[in-house]
């Protein structure tokens, strides 16, 4: 009988720590994919749980711009590249990194050998396909720095528009394209195209490399201590997720898939996807690296004429969160 009651009131307890979790909503900056691995591990493993929180992942897509969604209230934090954070912050949505799990860029450039492109010197008269939305930024300081114009002509290059796709490389309409390591370079190999026919130039290997995929709230959230104490809970329970998809990344791959309502992705290809995410991640505990960040801004300042940010920003990031996530 006695057995009975503590379990009567064990599950009662349960009960109520269940009524009084704290909500979540985490918007990503694209589709369901290993990209987000350490967040979908966090929720399977039942790292949220622990720390009391419920956690919703809003899938991002084509459609979705996570800095509008979070400026609308749709979510309390959001994965996001810093380019377009501290762009939309210059513009007056003060969007403040709270967490950096990824310690290296992913983003490089794609060409084909039989374009004649070996060196960046070859890109001068070539069409390069960049993508927008916030992307190009990094793109745009790079050819500032090569001295390459980006308005065509024999001297510059043409910039060709490219969807998230890799058709412009394979319908040749473009000498290089926009890649990431873990996606869109592996859409060109399964087309057929084998890797020794490929140059790459990565960004971090140029000396461009802006800082992707961190997490990002509001300021004036950040004012309010039971948020902030929510965030480290959230920023400390991702992370634990995040470094157990680094050191698992196939079962990290299968949570991924088991999370995919399109049905869209293939157990071949996330689990490729996380084996090149997890070099991404590796070497960050989830801190923001302050001499990446001022790397970030020294890039996007820049961009030649038109640069990403025109001063360097103010508050654009604190360490609270990390300082007391990872004690």
């Amino acid at each position: 009988m006695m057995k009975k009651v503590m379990l009567g009131v064990a599950a009662l307890a349960l009960m109520a720590g269940a009524a009084s979790a704290e909500d979540v909503k985490l918007q990503l900056k694209w589709v369901t994919q290993a990209q987000f691995a350490g967040y979908y591990v966090a929720a399977e493993k039942g790292y949220f749980e622990e720390e009391g929180l419920n956690v919703t992942i809003l899938p991002g897509g084509p459609d979705i711009a996570p800095e509008q969604v979070i400026a609308g209230g749709g979510a309390d934090v959001i994965v996001d590249w810093m380019p377009p954070a501290l762009a939309a912050r210059e513009k007056g949505l003060k969007l403040v990194n709270i967490a950096q799990p990824f310690k290296h860029s992913g983003m490089m450039l794609t060409c084909l050998k039989e374009s004649g492109v070996s060196t960046t010197a070859d890109f001068k008269g070539k069409t390069l396909g960049v993508w927008f939305f916030g992307n190009e930024y990094p793109f745009l300081n790079w050819m500032s720095k090569l001295g390459i114009p980006t308005t065509g002509g024999a001297d510059g290059v043409e910039v060709l528009k490219q969807g998230f796709n890799v058709d412009p490389l394979l319908q040749k309409q473009a000498a290089c394209i926009s890649t990431m390591t873990y996606n869109e370079y592996w859409q060109v190999i399964d087309a057929g195209i084998k890797p020794e026919d490929l140059v790459t130039f990565k960004y971090e290997d140029e000396g461009v490399a802006t800082l992707e995929d961190g997490l990002y709230v509001m300021e004036d959230k950040l004012a309010d201590p039971a948020f902030k104490a929510t965030m480290v809970k959230f920023v400390r329970a991702a992370m634990k997720g995040w470094k157990y998809a680094e050191a698992n990344p196939d079962e990290a791959a299968m949570i991924v898939l088991e999370n995919d309502e399109t049905g869209a992705q293939t157990e071949t290809h996330q689990k490729r996807m996380m084996s090149e995410v997890a070099k991404l991640t590796a070497g960050s505990n989830g801190a923001l690296d302050v001499a990446d960040y001022e790397r970030t801004v020294a890039t996007l300042m820049g961009g030649g004429s038109d640069p990403v940010i025109t001063k360097a920003p103010e508050g654009a990031y604190t360490l609270e969160i990390t300082n007391e996530a990872l004690k």
